[in-house]
């Protein structure tokens, strides 16, 4: 489930203020003063003083410029100067640590599982005390306290105790990430271990301190827009349709009048999986195999990469949407700069490992933009959507989208299972079908619950989205 908050909201504030200075070509003279906008001397502080609070925006726009925290050499240069050298280095200095985390934002979370309310009546039963199978309580002046050296986090203090005094405490990024790529050092810092994390956000959306940060493509999608010698494609996802308060043509219209020379569906590329997917998925059942998975999301091949490799077999090997939308775009303009637009943090490593996509910018990033540049979505009238394109390709947005467009085609013989969002109980679920195949034949899996609509990076409640992205599918 997506909750805003004021960290959300401090994020998308720092993408608009980068916007419109990049929109007002005065990035460089004057991305040094948004930590002192954003954070005056009259305002009051976050965290210990208003100096920390500018520091942590530092570095969130260090992130946004396209910069890891640990390039940081000397913490005295500025941000002009990471400013100017984003706009300087080539594309291929894009690493693919694409989540990086502030240290000086990460520091309020302790490592303990739990702890001893206020609520605590210091019974005479003391259950928490007699079933704890490590003798980690004690009674300390009619309160009982735990010793966190000696408990092993097995909760049954808190299940025994009759005033639910005991609270689990647990350490929001790390409880969401469902691979425990994250993981805090002798300084409470967290660190993500990148053979280890797929890049599926659940850590950033967790995080009530905004502390964990995506790199971003903003600064070179708009220096390539402005590169009159290069035209600038959009190819965006069937999620887009969910999350502006237009038409999904207003809203297509809208990117495009940001400056790209054309822009594409996505879904149109969906269509060329859909096709592609059910053929691979008939002829592997003709072969003797029990089931195929999707691949569609990268979040969950590179989950089935670094933590399931024996389910790598099982794997379609159809592209993405993404991956065949590229290919259309850059077929018709083969030397054009390509940027996907999505609402995945994982498409960007996907991305960045496709030869057809140069960029990759969430919605969070294009909304900034749209607003930087005082764009209305809705006021866009004239384009009508393509009639060419299912209204299955357009609905793989959603959770079970996939499976319903290729039940369209695949008919009665599709048997699907739908995993919908990957967590720990899915991913052990996942972990069995190697040794005992499950008894459909074809597998759905999505990181985000809800689907792509859902994903870390939108700008509209997953609900209001799916109503739009339902409409979008009919091609209205």
């Amino acid at each position: 489930m997506h909750y805003n908050n004021f960290a959300v909201e401090t994020r998308r504030e720092l993408l608009l203020k980068l916007c419109s200075l990049l929109v007002n070509d005065n990035l460089v003279e004057k991305v040094d003063r948004i930590p002192l906008e954003m954070r005056p001397k009259e305002k009051q502080a976050i965290r210990c003083c208003i100096h920390k609070d500018r520091a942590v925006l530092k570095y969130k726009l260090m992130a946004m410029l396209g910069y890891n925290i640990d390039d940081e050499e000397d913490e005295l240069t500025p941000l002009s100067e990471y400013a100017q050298g984003t706009i300087e280095r080539p594309d291929s200095e894009f690493t693919d640590t694409l989540l990086t985390v502030v240290d000086e934002a990460c520091s309020a979370c302790v490592k303990v599982s739990y702890t001893v309310s206020n609520l605590c009546r210091g019974c005479e039963g003391r259950p928490c005390k007699m079933n704890c199978p490590k003798n980690a309580i004690q009674m300390i002046n009619g309160q009982a306290h735990i010793d966190n050296d000696k408990c092993i986090s097995c909760g049954l203090c808190q299940k025994a105790c009759p005033y639910h005094a005991i609270v689990y405490m647990p350490v929001p990024c790390e409880e969401a990430c469902p691979v425990g790529a994250i993981t805090k050092d002798e300084n409470g810092i967290e660190h993500i271990d990148k053979e280890k994390c797929i890049n599926c956000g659940k850590c950033i959306t967790a995080c009530p301190f905004g502390a964990i940060v995506e790199k971003s493509h903003l600064v070179h999608v708009h220096e390539s827009i402005k590169n009159p010698d290069v035209k600038s494609i959009a190819i965006v996802a069937p999620a887009f349709s969910g999350q502006f308060k237009a038409k999904a043509a207003s809203i297509i219209e809208a990117i495009g009048s940001l400056g790209f020379d054309e822009v594409f569906e996505v879904a149109e590329g969906a269509d060329v999986t859909i096709q592609n997917e059910t053929a691979e998925l008939v002829e592997r059942l003709e072969e003797g195999h029990k089931f195929m998975t999707t691949s569609c999301c990268p979040a969950y091949t590179a989950l089935v990469d670094k933590h399931i490799p024996n389910l790598a077999p099982m794997v379609s090997d159809t592209g993405s949407p993404m991956v065949y939308s590229a290919e259309i775009a850059r077929a018709k303009y083969p030397n054009a700069k390509i940027t996907f637009i999505g609402p995945c943090i994982a498409k960007k490593l996907e991305g960045l490992h496709d030869p057809n996509v140069d960029y990759v910018l969430n919605f969070e990033e294009i909304q900034a933009y749209l607003l930087a540049k005082g764009v209305d979505v809705s006021s866009f009238t004239t384009l009508t959507l393509s009639d060419t394109i299912t209204s299955g390709a357009r609905g793989f947005a959603a959770s079970g989208g996939v499976t319903n467009a290729i039940a369209e085609v695949a008919g009665d013989m599709l048997n699907p299972l739908v995993i919908n969002g990957i967590d720990k109980k899915s991913i052990a679920m996942l972990k069995s079908f190697p040794r005992k195949a499950p008894a459909n034949n074809f597998v759905e899996v999505m990181s985000c619950e809800g689907g792509c609509i859902a994903g870390p990076c939108i700008v509209n409640d997953p609900r209001k989205a799916k109503r739009q992205l339902d409409t979008y599918a009919k091609g209205e």
